[in-house]
């Protein structure tokens, strides 16, 4: 078997020599070069910094660790015993219905906006419809149980309800909106090129296969194992990184004054301005809430409060990043359609409910 040109024979590398090679390969990649390109200037530029975006970055990666490895192991065990198929098949149906549950369980998940890239990764690539998945995509970044009692401390028990609720509604509204727009022929195939083979159904639910539980007694089907497993590790790695620099820098070189001085008003235009600014907002969730407080304390329009956290943290540049990486353009523009819509008129309705 192969995988960037690396042969696989009972599950073990052909050469050290090969695998050294390939995975210097990996690092002349145009993202990793642009990485390290990016990295060098900084350290011309600001030394310090360059050292604190390693940090920040290397941080953020052993954070997210535990999810990009289960992720990629579960993806591995299911492709290489043939599980996918019936992980898949578990996802099809009313399509309707498991858009709803979709939304309601990402509502729930303890996944940020760059954690549940693995996962979304793993689920189109066992074959599980997209509009399920954009419900849980765009759901899951925004409320768990931590954010809600720390939202709820922050800026109020309302608050806090109330973001829950817009977190399974944004589900909503992106996966029916996905289903309507699929039923017209769009987004056939949802991933890029060599990620995974996802699609409306999936390789894996139109040819169900027989499930071996213990892979591992077969050499052919270890050395499978091995190579998705080096795939899904080498291009998680990969954007992972860069959207974690790429965050570094936002957080170094824009001041929270900024964010301040654009969306601290009260009137419907700051809402629509705190929409849009919450897109590429710098500030993960956490991080946020001080920021939105202070905001509202100050007199801004607690509904334009809402937009911006809904906004920012389902489509936050290091998650566009991530999800760019890994879906094609046009389920990307969908994406932060979706969180742009659901994040407006939420903070609308707030705005009239409070």
């Amino acid at each position: 078997m192969n995988i960037f040109g690396i042969e696989f024979h009972s599950g073990r590398l052909d050469n050290q020599h090969e695998w050294t090679s390939k995975l210097m390969q990996f690092f002349k990649d145009r993202a990793m070069l642009t990485l390290l390109s990016g990295l060098a200037v900084l350290t011309w530029w600001d030394t310090q910094q360059s050292l604190e975006s390693i940090r920040f970055t290397v941080d953020n990666l052993l954070g997210i660790a535990p999810f990009i490895l289960l992720s990629i192991g579960l993806t591995a065990y299911a492709k290489a015993s043939g599980a996918d198929g019936l992980i898949a098949r578990v996802f099809t149906g009313k399509e309707s219905t498991m858009i709803i549950l979709a939304a309601l369980m990402g509502g729930l998940s303890p996944f940020c906006s760059c954690g549940v890239i693995p996962l979304i990764a793993a689920l189109l690539a066992m074959g599980v419809p997209l509009a399920p998945v954009m419900a849980f995509w765009l759901a899951s970044p925004l409320m768990d149980p931590s954010m809600f009692f720390l939202t709820a401390g922050t800026l109020g028990m309302e608050f806090a309800v109330f973001k829950t609720f817009s977190a399974v509604t944004v589900g909503l509204i992106g996966g029916f909106g996905t289903y309507v727009l699929m039923r017209y022929g769009a987004f056939s195939q949802p991933l890029r090129a060599g990620v995974g083979d996802g699609g409306c159904g999936g390789a894996t639910v139109r040819n169900p296969k027989e499930v071996v539980w213990k892979f591992w007694k077969s050499s052919e089907l270890r050395g499978k194992f091995a190579k998705n497993a080096i795939e899904n590790l080498l291009f998680l790695a990969k954007w992972m990184m860069v959207a974690f620099f790429l965050e570094s820098l936002m957080l170094a070189y824009i001041p929270a004054q900024t964010i301040t001085q654009v969306i601290g008003g009260d009137d419907w235009l700051t809402l629509l301005t705190a929409t849009a600014v919450g897109i590429p907002a710098y500030l993960n969730g956490y991080a946020a809430l001080p920021l939105v407080g202070g905001l509202i304390e100050q007199g801004m329009a607690p509904g334009a409060g809402m937009a911006f956290l809904l906004a920012g943290g389902v489509s936050s540049i290091p998650a566009a990043v991530a999800v760019w990486a890994l879906a094609r353009p046009p389920v990307f523009a969908a994406y932060l359609m979706f969180a742009f819509v659901g994040a407006f008129s939420l903070g609308t309705l707030y705005s009239y409910l409070i």
